[in-house]
């Protein structure tokens, strides 16, 4: 709202500009109102409120990098490495749609999936979505048994893994009975409205222009929705545009989505992953053209 407010006891000051302040003034009076009449606030009740007054919400300014909380999950403490991951969780926690872009092995979505399963435990929400498309990775599988839900399951081992990393075998599995966890392919999606959820989508390289937008306006109120992929490593048929890339230069300019790009200096897997990335970087000319300057 582009207003300073502080509080000692009852009373609340702000500071800012004279029209901002005003409309904020309205904004805390009618919110008092409702209170008054025994209505209980919830962030969609404000939200609807902040709308009604016309505010928007700032784009926050680059802060410089500081010091990190740890991510705490229930198995173990999780600590962002380097600049750009320490961005993107800050990004995280302070943004409802976020974009991870860069190559394997920078933390893309083991930091998302950490981040998810911490506001879990903190039951700032109520369940995890973790989505991926069903694209076969340069080759093909042929007929694979089973139903739908279990012909997807190989595209989401990687999601399972860190999983049980975080809460162990035995709880993730009992999370997924109460579908508390749901892993789905991004098929599953269409028609959903998810509120109050973490919502992962893996390997979103892999998704069609379409299917970018129809995941991106799944989300509700009191959700989060994280975005990772490689822009270098599309199995998409030839010819068929990815999402990611599409999407990146859509919603550049949109406040309350933020973009973090990782670099091979941000691989965190083994020396040798970083230098082979590289290799491939110089021996392509970088294929993905991404504005790196944006990291």
């Amino acid at each position: 709202m582009g207003v300073r407010i502080g509080v000692r006891g009852d009373t609340f000051s702000l500071e800012g500009a004279e029209a901002a302040v005003a409309e904020t003034r309205r904004l805390i009076e009618s919110l008092y109102r409702e209170c008054e009449q025994g209505v209980q606030l919830s962030r969609e009740k404000i939200h609807l409120h902040m709308q009604d007054a016309g505010i928007d919400l700032p784009r926050e300014a680059e802060a410089t990098v500081a010091p990190i909380s740890l991510i705490r999950t229930k198995q173990i403490t999780v600590k962002p490495r380097g600049k750009n991951q320490q961005l993107y969780v800050r990004a995280i926690k302070h943004n409802d749609i976020n974009f991870g872009v860069g190559p394997a092995g920078t933390g893309k979505t083991y930091l998302a999936v950490a981040c998810a399963v911490e506001a879990l435990l903190a039951q700032d929400v109520e369940r995890i979505l973790l989505v991926r498309p069903a694209v076969e990775a340069g080759e093909k599988l042929g007929f694979l048994p089973g139903d739908l839900a279990q012909k997807i399951d190989p595209y989401l081992r990687p999601l399972y893994d860190a999983l049980y990393e975080m809460l162990g075998v035995e709880m993730v599995g009992k999370l997924i009975e109460r579908n508390v966890i749901e892993i789905a392919p991004l098929a599953f999606m269409r028609g959903r409205t998810l509120n109050n959820s973490y919502i992962l989508l893996d390997e979103a390289q892999n998704t069609t222009r379409e299917q970018m937008k129809m995941f991106l306006t799944r989300i509700g109120f009191g959700s989060t929705a994280i975005v990772t992929g490689d822009a270098t490593q599309i199995d998409l048929p030839k010819g068929t545009p990815s999402g990611l890339t599409h999407v990146l230069n859509v919603l550049q300019n949109i406040d309350g989505i933020s973009m973090t790009y990782f670099q091979a200096k941000d691989v965190v897997r083994h020396p040798l992953v970083q230098r082979i990335v590289e290799a491939y970087e110089a021996f392509s000319g970088d294929p993905a053209a991404l504005d790196k300057s944006k990291s």
